[in-house]
């Protein structure tokens, strides 16, 4: 028996399986099961294991980060903690996941910086150095879910809101 969970595992053998077969797997099918076992291995718990007794053992967050190919922020988010602490930050980034939609709005005033760079000829610094002196308009709007944006009006004032 070795160290790996069993729906890992299963997912390991499952592409090997269609790595030996003597048949071209679909191309779908190789999707499906790297995909598959990419996410078994993100939630492998021998991994978890793993990084709390090298942590035991007087490693620190910066050689586990380097085992694990990650930041030293990103190994801290994933593994700092007990049981409830991770499940809390996981499930804290789905809501935020939920919560958020993937795509910017398209019905805000005004022009984004990159618009009005674009608009005007010049840079996005130039447009950000131009509102700070009070030559351009701008102002940032907040939307219900928190996102913020930078908006400029070069046509005139900022509308109130």
């Amino acid at each position: 028996m070795g160290f790996l969970d069993g729906e890992t595992r299963a997912a390991l053998d499952a592409l090997a399986a269609l790595d030996a077969d003597g048949d071209a797997p679909a191309v779908l099918d190789r999707v499906r099961a790297v995909r598959r076992l990419l996410r078994a291995l993100e939630a492998e718990p021998a991994v978890l294991a793993a990084v709390r007794e090298a942590r035991d053992g007087g490693a620190g967050w910066a050689e586990v980060a380097a085992a694990a190919g990650l930041s030293e922020g990103a190994a801290k988010q994933r593994w700092a903690g007990d049981d409830a602490a991770i499940a809390e930050r996981r499930e804290a980034s789905r809501r935020r996941k939920r919560e958020r939609p993937s795509s910017r709005p398209s019905e805000l005033p005004g022009l984004s910086v990159a618009e009005a760079a674009a608009k005007l000829g010049v840079t996005a610094q130039a447009i950000y150095l131009r509102v700070s002196r009070g030559q351009l308009a701008s102002r940032t709007v907040e939307l219900p879910d928190g996102r913020k944006y930078k908006r400029v009006f070069p046509d005139g004032d900022a509308p109130e809101g």
